[in-house]
């Protein structure tokens, strides 16, 4: 019976090291960068847009090596696109307007003058041109700092991801960007989900 007892022990302890192990490369993984996600729309801007136009996007951020990958996908603007942007901070999570945190007047690259598109792009954000010129005077004025601002405007809840149209000056389409939980809830999606987002 003795013995019985300490192999149950020993197996126990075995299944945790293992699980240990296990957990802790998805840990080290999604420490570095942390994602976070918009839906865009009329309804959502400020104040509110009769738009048909709908989008998404993905702001990852990677404090570790100071990048922010901006993705976003767009479609059915009642306009033409005339730049895209972030936002930040304003004054309530999830609510009001502010001014331009990111390039001016677009994103480098941003399709213009279309309705429907997609986007893809790393800033290195430890370089002044990945921000507006006033979002850096109004946080230090050096990048490092406008970087540390930005990262916690978005963590807070108060950046919003929008895009601009002909028909639509202020902001056609818009969200306020919310945590993306890297780790889902289910372990054996883990990699299906980290092959997604990473």
């Amino acid at each position: 019976m003795h013995s019985v007892a300490a192999r149950v022990i020993r197996t126990r302890g075995i299944l945790a090291v293992v699980a240990a192990i296990m957990i802790g490369p998805v840990s080290a993984t999604s420490a570095a960068v942390v994602s976070y996600i918009a839906s865009l729309d009329g309804p959502s801007e400020s104040p509110p847009v009769a738009s048909s136009g709908i989008g998404s996007a993905q702001v990852d951020i990677d404090a570790v090596a100071h990048t922010m990958r901006v993705r976003a996908s767009f479609a059915g603007l009642t306009g033409n696109s005339t730049n895209s942007h972030i936002h930040a901070p304003t004054a309530v999570a999830g609510a009001g307007t502010i001014g331009v945190a990111t390039t001016t007047p677009t994103f480098p690259g941003f399709p213009s003058g279309v309705t429907f598109g997609i986007y893809d792009y790393t800033f290195d954000m430890t370089l002044a041109s990945s921000y507006n010129a006033a979002f850096v005077t109004a946080n230090g004025g050096a990048p490092a700092l406008a970087e540390a601002a930005l990262f916690q405007a978005i963590a807070d809840g108060k950046a919003y991801y929008n895009i601009h149209s002909s028909f639509a000056s202020g902001g056609e389409i818009r969200g306020f960007l919310q945590p993306l939980d890297p780790t889902p809830t289910n372990p054996a999606t883990w990699g299906r989900i980290k092959s997604l987002y990473r």
